[in-house]
């Protein structure tokens, strides 16, 4: 700042400017001084310069007495729109700087909501919560607490806190300072949702506020996440008993109707010869399979869906598992032709032969409950992209292209294919759940009465090297 006088003065009293000249000089260089470094610099300046002003260029030049009148008027008026000059561009500098601080406050919470976006429960969003605080505001540590959960969330395992402040602060609304820890009430309208401690930065009571209300919204609305997901969960749950009761009770009543007709035919001693009897017995035998069959299936879906199961993974043939499931579905494939294309020297994959054996006789079976009698069924299998895809044609009513993402789900059949066929609607998602499983997909093309093809993949183990 002496410099500059310096500079100045010598400047001009070298060039012999005028003293208006002088003055603005000066009073720029104020200008200046308190626009870049404030204005405790800019009044030790302009005090300076009006020293200099009237010593260098007010006579009589080389003392600090004024001998004209006038010039006391021209000082004291420098002196004065010095001041006042550099009082407005300090408040200007002081504007500048608060928008600024503000506009980087907003950035920092605007970062941080897309971060809380990411959470979709409380206790998820708590645990990562003090992280997130103090990596966005480059705080020491933060804490949070939320007032249904009394745990105290920290930023670091290091990270100390007042918990009693933190309490009081969930419990009185208000945010409170000490110890250089900011404490401040999570808001959502008047509901005080918790309260969050943060060390080691100088935020402004505006951004507090914000950050509170920012955080307060984020835990309403994991929370509100929380219990939607639970809402469709339980409706999900009972449309899946519903189903499962109405298949179920379907099914099983068919053949305990057969069986018992048969048992009471047996018992009612009507006259019946040993064909007679031999036929009833079988219808007996053949529809308690039936019945050992689907509470098979219901337990081993039961088992899938829970992931209770393992799989024995060998290199083996697809006609390994081929051949063994046409013998599976062979009662549901007597009326069909079926035609074979697979050729012998595709690779070996690694499956569980059981459970593949099992994929296949589903569709198999589907396929032959849901054609036509006569009409042909087509297997083939073939390398596609480093997988084996194996494909079950029909020529059966084909599939609406709406209910094509549907049939893999539990009990769900067809609008039209629940009244023409029994079933249970477990196959396809037992086969599903099997397929994916072994790291597979599994789909179908179909088009309304033109038939569908049915088919799973399977990756190709690559060789060693």
């Amino acid at each position: 700042m002496i410099a500059a006088v310096a500079v100045i003065t010598a400047l001009d009293f070298k060039l012999h400017v005028n003293h208006t000249t002088v003055a603005l000089m000066f009073l720029v260089t104020v200008l200046l001084t308190a626009a870049y470094w404030g204005l405790r610099y800019a009044v030790v300046l302009a005090v300076g310069a009006t020293a200099a002003f009237n010593f260098f260029f007010l006579p009589p030049v080389g003392t600090f007495t004024v001998a004209d009148p006038q010039n006391w008027v021209a000082l004291f008026a420098f002196l004065i729109t010095a001041l006042v000059a550099s009082n407005l561009a300090e408040r200007a500098r002081r504007e500048a700087e608060v928008s600024r601080q503000g506009r980087r406050d907003v950035e920092l919470l605007y970062g941080l909501s897309q971060r809380l976006l990411a959470s979709e429960n409380v206790l998820e969003l708590l645990n990562a919560l003090p992280l997130y605080v103090q990596e966005t505001f480059s705080a020491k540590s933060v804490a949070v607490m939320a007032a249904d959960h009394p745990a105290v969330y920290r930023s670091s395992l290091d990270a100390v806190f007042d918990e009693t402040v933190l309490r009081s602060t969930l419990l009185r609304g208000e945010p409170i300072t000490q110890d250089g820890v900011s404490y401040v009430p999570l808001r959502l309208g008047m509901r005080t949702m918790g309260a969050l401690g943060v060390a080691g930065e100088d935020l402004s009571r505006e951004a507090l506020d914000a950050l509170g209300s920012l955080v307060g919204l984020a835990i309403e609305r994991a929370r509100a996440l929380e219990a939607l997901s639970k809402h469709r969960a339980e409706q999900e749950h009972e449309r899946l008993r519903s189903a499962l009761l109405d298949s179920v009770t379907h099914e099983f009543r068919t053949p305990l109707t057969s069986i018992k007709a048969s048992v009471t035919t047996l018992l009612s001693g009507a006259g019946l010869d040993d064909q007679g009897r031999r036929e009833l017995m079988t219808v007996i035998d053949e529809e308690t399979d039936r019945l050992n069959r689907l509470v098979g299936e219901a337990a081993e879906m039961a088992q899938l869906d829970a992931g209770m199961f393992k799989l024995d993974l060998q290199p083996h043939s697809i006609q390994d598992a081929l051949q063994p499931a046409l013998q599976d579905a062979k009662a549901s494939l007597e009326k069909h032709p079926v035609e074979v294309n697979v050729a012998a020297h595709l690779p070996k994959v690694r499956i569980d032969l059981q459970r593949i054996r099992e994929v296949l006789m589903h569709l198999l079976e589907n396929a032959g409950k849901y054609s036509p009698a006569g009409a042909p069924i087509k297997v083939t299998s073939e390398v596609e992209s480093e997988r084996l895809v194996t494909s079950i044609a029909d020529r059966g009513p084909g599939i609406d292209s709406f209910e094509q993402s549907l049939i893999f789900e539990k009990f769900y059949r067809g609008q039209n294919q629940r009244y023409t066929a029994p079933g249970t609607g477990m196959g396809l998602a037992i086969a599903k759940v099997i397929v994916e499983a072994h790291g597979g997909t599994i789909g179908v093309v179909s088009q309304a009465g033109s038939g569908s093809v049915f088919s799973f993949s399977l990756p190709i183990e690559k060789a060693r090297t």
